[in-house]
């Protein structure tokens, strides 16, 4: 069986999956932590890095980290646009909290630069990762950008980056590129059942209907 930490970094979250051999890297967080992140890696043996998507503060340091434990990088083929630039996918929101937090976003965009550096592997929907020692899969989660993904490890946990979100309560994203594409992916989250789910804003929850 797998356990996930959660590794905080401000209002981000970074998560190490890791079965006591082997460990996989969801996410980086934002620049100022990445030496937090790699020191927590080095105790786990992680032998991947996985990216949620590809926004600055979830994909920073996806270079630095990478290069420190010499280990490759894999995303969605369909945000490695966001690499170059945030603004390349535009971002909506709905609600009045939505509209608050989408207005930091954008700000941050323009200061906030993610290290360029080329994927090692593009990660499809229903790609294992037992290659790297852990029993995940990848399931894609497209909505908040085109090439969101998730991890779900063991069939019991999730991992969602911000294909849903609990910045300030758990709710589906509360930013998206695609609103149609998130609801649909909120509502396959939902269909999985039984899962711890694990945010990139927030802590964990149950798995519950995300769509009302």
């Amino acid at each position: 069986m797998s356990i996930i930490h959660r590794i905080k970094c401000g209002n981000v979250n970074c998560h190490i999956i890791e079965n006591g051999i082997s460990g996989i890297l969801v996410d980086t967080g934002r620049r100022k932590y990445a030496e937090r992140v790699i020191e927590a890696c080095k105790a786990y043996h992680v032998k991947l890095l996985v990216l949620t998507h590809g926004h600055f503060d979830h994909a920073e340091n996806a270079a630095q980290i990478a290069n420190t434990l010499c280990i490759p990088i894999g995303m969605s083929e369909k945000d490695c646009d966001l690499i170059k630039s945030n603004e390349n996918q535009v971002l909506s929101a709905k609600t009045f909290l939505g509209k608050i937090v989408l207005a930091a976003s954008l700000k941050d965009f323009k200061t906030h630069a993610v290290q360029e550096f080329k994927p090692d592997i593009l990660l499809k929907n229903g790609n294992s990762l037992l290659d790297y020692g852990v029993n995940a899969s990848i399931i894609a989660l497209p909505g908040h950008t085109e090439g969101s993904i998730g991890v779900d490890v063991d069939g019991r946990h999730l991992i969602v980056g911000d294909a849903l979100m609990n910045m300030f309560y758990p709710t589906v994203s509360m930013l998206y590129h695609d609103r149609k594409s998130m609801l649909e992916s909120a509502e396959k989250i939902s269909g999985l059942g039984s899962r711890t789910i694990h945010f990139g804003h927030g802590g964990p929850k149950a798995n519950r209907g995300w769509v009302r």
